[in-house]
């Protein structure tokens, strides 16, 4: 049985304004589903509404199999942990994780085994006297995570809970999220704008824009298959290369840049002979050697690998070469793409052929 399931939900405002359009989506037993796109897309509106702070304008959502579409949010089984970790400054560690066992008014010694627990899992047991105030940024939001844990509900929800952290803090948190996953087997609804949270983190994505679901699938399937130019340029960093070329007798081409397509290619172009086309091209996917000619603007070496931003003809372009490179403006490197994909000039769809 699914955990959760998300049956054609919409969010339709008093102004007539439509945040989320047709969410359809089952979750399974112990998945994290992240919710992925720039901010406006829906995707926080979609987390609200299943935590119950929205309303559901229509469609149904269930919860373990019960429909709880109407349910008040203290009635759903679910916690949520805010990415401003919404503690009380006034309260312990050890009180702001209990709190919600105290209000249900639970028997103390299982609360205080409860917080022990949750405290042990999250390193946080040295920490249960003091207050949010004396805690970093990475250990309240453990705090955050512990005062949901405790509570061992049936669905997590997390709204962008890292956006407060800096970087190695993020990286940091991110592992700790993947092991408290694990360890609790627990189902989770993950929301983020970041897309190395969603590609490390999720067993599925759900990407998002304008409100509607664009793709949902494992980070690998969006990074290597995307649906539409929006994913294809959403998911992965540099975003993709794009290029509008002519398909014609084997080749793609513009006045610039021609390669040669593979058998693969030819088959799944057929439909698009004489016409023209978006190809994409991963900036990991091209390589030095070849006959396309890159004139370099900057060179930005990341350690093991380079990028390199130029110009092929007029078309910008990022290669992402896997060695320390020393290019400088006014050099030219010669390149070929290992991988393209193709897109419908008019829907921007994904062409499969």
């Amino acid at each position: 049985m699914s955990d959760l399931k998300l049956q054609h939900l919409e969010k339709i405002y008093d102004n007539k304004v439509q945040a989320v359009y047709d969410f359809d989506l089952d979750v399974k037993h112990g998945e994290l589903i992240v919710l992925v796109g720039p901010s406006g897309c829906g995707k926080s509106t979609t987390l609200r509404m299943v935590a119950g702070l929205e309303d559901i304008s229509r469609g149904k959502l269930l919860i373990d199999g019960r429909d709880v579409t109407r349910m008040p949010p203290k009635d759903r089984d679910i916690a949520m942990v805010f990415q401003n970790y919404a503690l009380y400054g006034h309260m312990t560690v050890y009180e702001n994780m209990a709190f919600s066992l105290m209000l249900r008014k639970e028997n103390k010694n299982e609360i205080h085994q409860k917080v022990l627990a949750a405290a042990e899992i999250l390193d946080l047991t040295s920490q249960l006297n003091k207050k949010p105030g004396q805690l970093s940024g990475g250990q309240r939001q453990r705090v955050a995570m512990g005062r949901a844990i405790v509570r061992k509900p049936k669905v997590f929800l997390f709204d962008e809970p890292l956006s407060n952290l800096d970087a190695k803090l993020r990286s940091a948190t991110r592992r700790e999220i993947l092991l408290l996953h694990k360890r609790l087997d627990a189902t989770m609804l993950y929301v983020t704008h970041d897309q190395t949270e969603a590609l490390t983190l999720a067993d599925r994505i759900v990407c998002m824009s304008m409100g509607h679901v664009q793709q949902i699938g494992t980070p690998l399937e969006l990074y290597d298959d995307p649906a539409n130019i929006f994913v294809a340029t959403f998911i992965g960093l540099p975003p993709m290369n794009l290029f509008e070329v002519r398909v014609e007798n084997g080749k793609a081409y513009n006045n610039e840049i021609c390669v040669d397509l593979t058998a693969e290619e030819k088959e799944k172009l057929a439909g698009y002979e004489g016409r023209d086309v978006i190809m994409g091209v991963r900036p990991e996917d091209i390589a030095e050697g070849g006959k396309i000619m890159v004139d370099v603007i900057s060179n930005e070496n990341l350690g093991q690998n380079t990028l390199v931003n130029g110009s092929a003809g007029g078309h910008k372009i990022t290669c992402k070469f896997r060695r320390w490179c020393s290019y400088k403006t006014g050099d030219s490197v010669n390149v070929t793409f290992r991988k393209k994909h193709f897109f419908d000039k008019d829907t921007t769809a994904a062409i499969k052929g």
